[in-house]
């Protein structure tokens, strides 16, 4: 990231007293954001509806609504990049926070590094999906410079993760992607997921993009392989 850019809003939702001072200090010393703390979901969902933030780090675990209540309210009004982070070890738990729109997830205990890393990506793909020319494909539109997505004109809502993978799918269009591949072109750089996250997601944009998301056009699975972004128009 360059050093000149503009400084990044991060908000921290994290009852947990220590967990969130280890982070804020550690967003600190890049001198690159602007980190908010809040003790609850509504305090959170609140100031974020006020001012909203570049990326929000999201702790499953929470006093009043859990993560997974926040994290659905919050991608039902905006596109707002979601760190989660869960203490708990099921993987279902993770999937289910991917579902409701969460960009990427970092179980506990973590370090400090790695959420950087996490979050550096996260925000180094929104800006990278917002360069060039829209891609259209029949009714679909996929425009990178505004990162907005329509169907016949009509609005579609992604998550940031989302709308880079997609963008990822279309310029490929015709070519079959394995999971690793997509992980690869998404990512950016190679951190700890598992590659049925991809899976999630693509049952996501499915639902946003697709007449019949349990009968896919325009993403098709190829299967023990991966997905091909097919370029027939509608």
């Amino acid at each position: 990231m360059d050093k000149h850019a503009a400084s990044k809003r991060i908000a921290i939702v994290e009852d947990d007293p220590d967990i969130a001072y280890t982070i804020r200090v550690n967003l600190r010393k890049e001198k690159r954001y602007q980190v908010e703390h809040y003790l609850s979901g509504v305090s959170a969902l609140n100031a974020i509806h006020e001012r909203p933030f570049d990326l929000v780090i999201l702790d499953l675990n929470l006093p009043d609504i859990d993560g997974l209540e926040v994290c659905r309210r919050l991608r039902a009004k905006w596109d707002t990049p979601v760190l989660m982070l869960t203490a708990r070890g099921e993987p279902m738990d993770r999937v289910v926070g991917l579902e409701l729109g969460a960009d990427d997830y970092l179980p506990k205990p973590f370090e400090p590094r790695e959420l950087l890393a996490r979050l550096r990506a996260i925000l180094r793909r929104r800006g990278r999906v917002s360069a060039d020319k829209s891609l259209c494909f029949g009714r679909l539109e996929i425009d990178r410079a505004a990162r907005a997505l329509r169907v016949d004109g009509q609005a579609r809502t992604v998550t940031a993760y989302q709308f880079a993978l997609l963008v990822a799918l279309a310029e490929h269009a015709g070519r079959v992607l394995s999971r690793e591949q997509l992980l690869d072109l998404v990512k950016g750089e190679q951190l700890e997921m598992f590659d049925r996250s991809i899976d999630v997601h693509v049952s996501r944009i499915r639902a946003a993009i697709e007449d019949d998301p349990k009968s896919p056009r325009r993403i098709i699975t190829v299967r023990g392989t991966g997905y091909v972004f097919a370029r027939a128009q509608d």
